[in-house]
């Protein structure tokens, strides 16, 4: 890694909200997850509910697509973003197949009041007057707390059970590691070239994105409120 990148924008952020950014990665669902104590009915909500907000993140992540072939300095972007959009299809399919394994009729989910915000808020990021830059923040955030989550389920001394480990490599692999490190190098080279009110609000987008998964993972873990 560069010097550059070591000191980039995004490591000063994670840096000076780590309170929040540890939250978002560390939460206890996820550590209930790492120590073998998940309750499976918080795994089965999570599962039902992030279908759902599965299938409104791909016309985001489409969005950001379009946001690179007109304002993207750099073609690899468009790349990048390809090979995550690519991935989602595969996903949208194990989401069905887990679904059918622990019993979770996808059909009969009812959308909850954190996800419906959460979607709410990629809606929002999808309208053309959003900057690419502030758009390539949320992507980047989404992506890596979920690597960084399922990663430390993976980790020397985990619990986690057998029958959550396929979950947790999806998304705690190595290869998925590395795509998030290309969404990292991406977002920024965007931000160290953003005007100061542009950075502002890709920052608030940042932390706004640590709020929503928190309250994404408060729902999994606790349930319905």
């Amino acid at each position: 890694m560069d010097p550059v990148e070591k000191n980039g924008v995004i490591d000063r952020w994670v840096k000076k909200h780590l309170v929040l950014y540890t939250g978002a990665t560390r939460h206890p669902f996820i550590l209930s997850i790492r120590d073998g104590t998940i309750d499976f009915s918080s795994f089965k909500r999570w599962l039902g509910q992030d279908y759902i907000f599965v299938r409104e993140f791909v016309p985001f992540s489409a969005s950001v697509l379009l946001k690179a072939s007109k304002n993207s300095d750099d073609n690899s972007d468009m790349e990048v973003i390809l090979s995550g959009l690519a991935s989602l299809s595969d996903e949208i399919s194990w989401f069905k197949q887990e679904a059918a394994k622990w019993d979770v009729p996808l059909s009969d989910v009812i959308v909850h009041k954190s996800n419906q915000n959460y979607c709410r808020f990629l809606e929002s990021l999808m309208l053309p007057a959003v900057e690419y830059s502030v758009v390539f923040t949320a992507l980047w955030a989404i992506e890596t707390v979920y690597q960084e989550s399922f990663s430390h389920c993976l980790e020397d001394g985990s619990k986690t059970p057998p029958e959550l480990l396929e979950a947790c490599q999806r998304w705690g692999s190595e290869g998925f590691g590395e795509f998030c490190c290309s969404l990292k190098k991406i977002a920024n080279r965007c931000l160290e070239k953003a005007p100061d009110e542009e950075l502002k609000k890709a920052e608030v987008t940042f932390l706004r994105v640590l709020e929503l998964e928190i309250e994404f993972w408060d729902m999994s873990h606790g349930g319905p409120k």
